[in-house]
């Protein structure tokens, strides 16, 4: 009887889960997620830090958008500079630029129309290799926001040949995710560049060591949308001249975009 009720215990326990497997789920709840983001406007704080070769801050730019989705297109409208509002000029020029785009998406046929969403749809779609691409290895588990997650290391595997070549640069990165055991859904990513990873027809590259970390928040108890965003950034600038930045991204102020809301012209205020 012992060896029976033991052999039962053992049976109940839940195994191990497999890492690959709870990417996989997280990557299918993330592309959910990007689907949903476009019903809800938000704020986007942009800081950007420059340093010099020494490491003594050199400049210090900070943006603020509004993000909203336009005709099946995000729109970022430059509210701020420096934490301040945009004087009156240039909030008169941002305001024409607006009806502009207005008026021109206004214009696109269906058939634009759904090019652009099926644009969309596609864009995220090359995270579908990352659990082909990558080693995992479950590492323990954390609380994140009060709340348990798994922690996986992901190590890029060193011979596996990309078929999205958006893909490319996430091979170059290794990683540690926190994976909400709830939800199945990515809380927190810490990246480190493994090699130069090149962008704007290899204008601009990240050398090895940059690192990047990024957070999620659950909203509205239905959705989990961006959070933060932090890079550090030591990259050569065409070939020639380094670059040390750092660049902290506070995305806040999520609302729903109701069916009825509409935007208005200067004509329409």
């Amino acid at each position: 009887m012992l060896v029976l009720l033991l052999s039962l215990a053992a049976f109940s326990q839940d195994p191990s889960p497999d890492a690959k497997e709870i990417i996989r789920k997280s990557i299918d709840r993330d592309l959910f997620n990007f689907d949903r983001l476009k019903d809800y406007t938000y704020t986007e704080r942009d800081e950007s830090r420059a340093y010099d070769m020494h490491g003594k801050l050199k400049k210090t730019e900070v943006e603020t958008n509004e993000i909203f989705f336009l005709g099946g297109h995000d729109y970022a409208r430059l509210v701020g500079r420096d934490d301040k509002p945009l004087s009156e000029k240039d909030a008169r020029k941002e305001q024409e630029k607006l009806d502009k785009e207005i008026q021109k998406r206004e214009h696109e046929s269906a058939e634009e129309k759904a090019k652009i969403e099926k644009e969309r749809r596609e864009e995220r779609k090359f995270l579908n290799e990352v659990p082909e691409a990558f080693n995992f290895q479950l590492v323990g588990e954390e609380e994140v926001s009060g709340k348990p997650a798994w922690v996986i290391l992901a190590e890029p595997k060193p011979n596996y040949h990309i078929k999205d070549g958006r893909a490319k640069f996430i091979t170059k990165l290794r990683g540690k995710v926190w994976i909400d055991k709830s939800e199945y859904q990515w809380v927190k990513v810490d990246a480190e560049a493994m090699d130069k990873v090149s962008f704007g027809f290899h204008m601009v590259q990240i050398e090895p060591g940059a690192t990047l970390h990024f957070e999620q928040t659950r909203i509205n108890d239905e959705v989990w949308l961006p959070a933060a965003a932090k890079v550090y950034v030591n990259a050569r600038l065409a070939l020639f001249k380094k670059l040390h930045s750092e660049v902290d991204i506070q995305f806040r102020d999520y609302k729903k975009f109701q069916a009825d809301s509409h935007l208005l012209g200067d004509e329409g205020r």
